[in-house]
């Protein structure tokens, strides 16, 4: 329970809040109409590609700026971050996303804002949820590679890997299901305009397949040599995981301080 304690774990927590508001709040403000005609889906790509991509080059070294709790949750099933920091990063996350969607949706006129870029979905139950596992496994496939510590040699920005990964979702899964590939920023319109239909699909989807990333690559593709003891020690938050803040050093009380002196 040491990360309760430090002020970095409280740090990250409120910057997965704080970027995930900005991340709805750009990315649903970009797929409003403002016109006739079809929706632009290029500029909803770019605009979810653009704002992850932003977010990860400010935040990435304060709390990994994964702004989704399916990236989360793979993380945890690699055991790459505690279960306690796991479970605040998913709140803060799903809060973060309903204030960025409550923003939006006072500043937009009514006659504009419709359903608040609500997911939807032209495949229905199975289909749709397949879609989503294939949009979110290959967008988290492209979080773990980007953020593998061990790859000592890559080139390029981190950054734009992620926005190009974001915006290749978007770019095919427009017309399948509207790309939700991160719940908090399915949820968010959901809840404020309280339509829930075929919501779970937004769900099941992108879990099963940051899930299926997170395995693939952490057990296959490239494996984390480590015995079932130092997964559990990591997830319990009794040993730190690679990329994951230390805890920080208890601060000498002042006369300590002045004896030293």
């Amino acid at each position: 329970m040491w990360e309760v304690r430090s002020p970095s774990f409280w740090r990250a927590v409120f910057a997965e809040f704080f970027a995930t508001m900005i991340y709805v709040f750009f990315g649903l403000g970009a797929s409003l109409r403002w016109g006739v005609g079809p929706l632009n889906v290029l500029q909803v790509a770019l605009a979810f590609g653009l704002a992850a991509a932003t977010l990860v080059q400010v935040l990435g070294h304060v709390s990994g700026a994964h702004v989704n709790p399916a990236v989360t949750f793979a993380f945890l099933v690699g055991a790459q971050l505690s279960l306690l920091r796991a479970a605040f990063y998913m709140v803060a996350q799903v809060l973060g996303g309903v204030a960025g969607a409550a923003v939006l949706y006072g500043l937009t006129p009514a006659a504009i804002r419709g359903n608040l870029a609500l997911n939807t979905s032209a495949a229905l139950g199975q289909g749709a949820t397949t879609v989503e596992i294939f949009l979110t496994l290959q967008f988290v496939l492209c979080f773990f590679a980007t953020y593998d510590e061990r790859h000592n040699g890559r080139v390029g920005s981190v950054a734009l890997a992620i926005g190009f990964s974001l915006a290749l979702g978007h770019l095919f899964g427009m017309y399948y299901t509207g790309a939700g590939m991160n719940p908090a920023r399915s949820f968010a319109p959901a809840a404020i305009t309280r339509n829930f239909s075929n919501h779970w699909v937004y769900w099941v989807g992108p879990i099963l397949g940051a899930t299926l990333a997170g395995l693939l690559y952490d057990f296959v593709l490239c494996p984390r040599m480590r015995g079932l003891a130092e997964r559990l020690a990591i997830l319990k938050g009794e040993q730190v995981a690679e990329g994951q803040a230390p805890p920080e050093p208890p601060e000498e009380p002042m006369e300590l301080k002045t004896q030293a002196l």
